[in-house]
């Protein structure tokens, strides 16, 4: 799946959570779905997070 189908799915979700579930069930969905976004480019060595967590580069 490329980024643009990723992004569709994401923006559909969003609609959703937001016409069944009103604005605080659209917040939840936004911000879990960030979350998870940030563990799956961690896990995939895409984000570095040592500059936020006081750890210094290896170089």
């Amino acid at each position: 799946m490329n980024a643009t189908q990723t992004g569709l799915l994401a923006g559909l979700l969003l609609g959703l959570a937001a016409a069944f579930g009103g604005f605080v069930a659209f917040i939840i969905v936004l911000v879990l779905g960030a979350l998870g976004l940030a563990v799956g480019r961690f896990l995939d060595g895409e984000l570095d997070l040592s500059g936020m967590l006081g750890r210094a580069r290896d170089k």
